[in-house]
Order: structure tokens, then sequence, then C-alpha cells
């Protein structure tokens, strides 16, 4: 089973690593030089050279050029994993297979765009790694493989990115060898059940004191490494912050915002229900207490 592989993220490089350890054959890699647009961008060309396979570089995987060397590599099937634009019919079309994708959640549910982040700022307590054979239509495709996994308190962008990695490598190791076989199964997607998250922008982004403890600790734990960080406005800058707790207060003659303390480089900050903590930020020059954020 001859497979051409797409992607652009770390998740990707993952992928690929596993596909060439258990030895499936790769027969080209599509990916990108490099990516302003995605935070968690790696460079798959040292283990395309390291492996001897061709690599295809594309900004446009719908071109005629990326679609016409893809095609020259003959393969059987695609496999998408960690690439942020739709992909057209005529390549959807191009293998005997298809396209099998991937996407952080638990479809039907919760399809579109930044998974993880969204999962996290909404507090969820659960997601999944989901395989799919793809179609014209974002994240709807019949399913391959889906496992469901915990989402905890303490995870954040980095642990989940992670957590959801492990899992799917453990996927692919099982139903490669389904694909090769032809014993694999689909599970088609109740349309019913699905809802689809929509791009977020930098004001998603924005910490307002105003918000509750949890929705700010979520907001900081959903945007972190390898994202682009949560942030607040102070004296007409824009400041990251990386990691924040939540702190139990009850001083409720204060007015969200102000600073309740500052204590080895740490930032107390009341809520409109309680206080928050920043722990780790991009201050140039630390706020005192009294100040207002």
């Amino acid at each position: 089973m001859k497979i051409v592989f797409i992607g652009t993220v770390e998740f990707s490089l993952s992928a690929l690593n596993k596909l060439i350890d258990i030895n499936a054959q790769v027969v080209g890699v599509v990916t990108k030089k490099n990516s302003n647009f995605n935070s968690d961008f790696a460079n798959l060309t040292p283990i395309c050279k390291k492996n001897n396979i061709p690599c295809i570089y594309s900004d446009d995987i719908n071109s005629t050029n990326t679609i016409s060397q893809i095609k020259s590599l003959k393969p059987d099937i695609i496999f998408c994993f960690g690439w942020s634009s739709l992909i057209k019919t005529e390549l959807l079309n191009l293998t005997p297979m298809g396209i099998v994708g991937f996407h952080p959640t638990q479809l039907p549910k919760n399809r579109g765009r930044h998974p993880i982040i969204w999962t996290l700022a909404l507090g969820l307590k659960s997601t999944a790694s989901t395989f799919f054979f793809m179609n014209e239509e974002a994240d709807n495709g019949d399913i391959l493989s889906q496992k469901i996994l915990d989402v905890t308190y303490t995870d954040n962008a980095k642990t989940l990115y992670d957590k959801i990695t492990n899992t799917a490598l453990i996927q692919i190791e099982d139903f490669v060898p389904k694909l090769q076989n032809n014993t694999y199964a689909k599970t088609k997607q109740n349309n019913l059940l699905s809802n689809t998250w929509r791009k977020r922008d930098k004001k998603d982004g924005l910490i307002d004191f105003r918000m509750s403890n949890d929705t700010i600790y979520n907001l900081v734990r959903a945007l972190t490494k390898p994202y682009v960080g949560a942030h607040i406005e102070y004296n007409n800058k824009d400041v990251i912050i990386w990691k924040v707790e939540a702190i139990p207060y009850d001083g409720l003659n204060i007015e969200a915002g102000k600073i309740l303390q500052v204590k080895d480089n740490e930032i107390m900050v009341k809520t409109s229900h309680g206080a928050i903590n920043i722990i780790e930020h991009e201050f140039i020059e630390i706020p005192k207490k009294g100040d207002y954020l």
C-alpha cells in the first residue's frame, strides 16, 4: 500500500515517524518549507532526507503542480495529518482508497477550527483522537478509528496535544495493517449530532478580569505553548500570559482587575468571582499592588 503523506505540524512529524517505524510504504511527503500560520510548525525535510522519501513543497495543496507531483508517485492512499486548508475534489478522488484525515475531537461533535484550543477554552471534560476518510465537507467523512480521551483540570495545550498524539500513534499502528489487508471498518457520522467550531481571532485570546476564574484559567491553558498565548492589554500594549492559577478570594467590595498582591514575579488579580494568580507572563515592567489590569 503506497502512501503519500501530507502534513506540516508537530503532530505530522510524530505520525510520519510512526509510519516509518512500522515500515509503512511512504512514497512521498507533501509539506511546507516554513509556515507563519502554524504556531506548531515542524520541518519534515530532515526525516524525508534521512529515509530517502521524496519531499514536495506546496503552499497550495490543490494546485495543478502539486496534484501532478502526487499523481506521479502513484499512491494507493493519502494520509493528511496536519494541514490547514481544505482539500478539493480532484485530490480527494486521486487515489483508489481516498484520503485519511485526522481531527482531535469526538466527531461528529466539534468539527472545525482550533479543536484543542476550543476544547480547553470551553472547559470540556473529554475529547477524542479521530481518523476519518475525507470528503468535500470539513471533518464530515466516515470514521476509520476513534479513541476518547479524558481532559483533566491540569491539562493545557501542550499536555493535551501530547496526550492526543500518543493515542493517535497507537491508532496508526492498529489501522495501517487493516488498510493494507482490507480488513478495516468505516462508521458513518451522524450529522444530527454535529456542530462546527469557528476560527478564533485575536480578541478570543483577550483576558478580561470581569470574567470568572474558570473562564480565565481555561483561556490561558488553551492558548499556552505551542500556541500564541492569551494576553491582556496594559499601557496600550499586549502582554502575553502563559500560566495562571485560580485563587479563592471573597473580597466582594474589590473591583475586578485590581492587583491584590505582587510576589516573586507573580501577580494576583481580582476577578469577578475570586482571583487569578499570574505565574508566567511577559511583563517588561511588573505592575504594582493596587494598580489595575
